[in-house]
């Protein structure tokens, strides 16, 4: 790739979902449903099913432990082939775009002949954490090797315990959100 020309890079379509708000129409739909479901339609739209894309990326800013391998998982039950690969990406307000250019570099470079960038975020189905002192808690109750050394950790139990943490897109070091920012 050293001293070649780039290959010209076109986006040749796209589908996404319908806006909606918060807490609305995709309440009970998690990130891996609406990005499987998004690519499912774009296999049946570009007559895709069975295909093998030379790669995949998407992701979400904020996601479940749950949601580990998102963009595999969805490739997995969106109809393209099995063998196409996929990875995540997760970066703050440039998700979509960073999946997109990603795909562009690998294909101007001779990578890749082809590929599928997306995204997914929802906040209607945030994850809801608890304190750490409730999961040190927790963990410590499972270290334990005896009976009495497993159940001693949950004399100090608190209602406090119990209160969620609900994620935000803050920056950790500024405490500001991207719009602040």
């Amino acid at each position: 790739m050293r001293n070649q020309p780039a290959r010209r890079v076109a986006i040749v379509g796209g589908l996404r979902t319908p806006f909606c708000r918060a807490h609305g129409a995709y309440a009970e739909c998690s990130n891996q449903d609406m990005l499987s479901a998004v690519l499912a339609a774009l296999i049946v739209k570009y007559d895709l099913h069975g295909v093998k894309v030379d790669d995949v990326s998407a992701g979400a800013v904020i996601k479940h432990s749950r949601d580990y391998n998102l963009t595999r998982e969805s490739v997995l039950s969106s109809g393209l082939a099995a063998e196409t690969p996929a990875f995540d990406v997760q970066r703050a307000c440039g998700t979509s775009l960073s999946t997109a250019v990603l795909l562009a570099s690998k294909i101007s470079t001779g990578l890749i002949e082809s590929g599928i960038a997306g995204v997914t975020d929802s906040i209607s189905d945030m994850p809801i954490v608890y304190p750490d002192a409730y999961r040190t808690l927790l963990m410590e109750s499972a270290r334990g090797r005896t009976l009495g050394a497993k159940l001693k950790p949950w004399l100090s139990l608190r209602p406090r315990h119990f209160k969620p943490e609900f994620p935000g897109v803050v920056e950790p070091r500024t405490k500001l959100s991207m719009g602040q920012s």
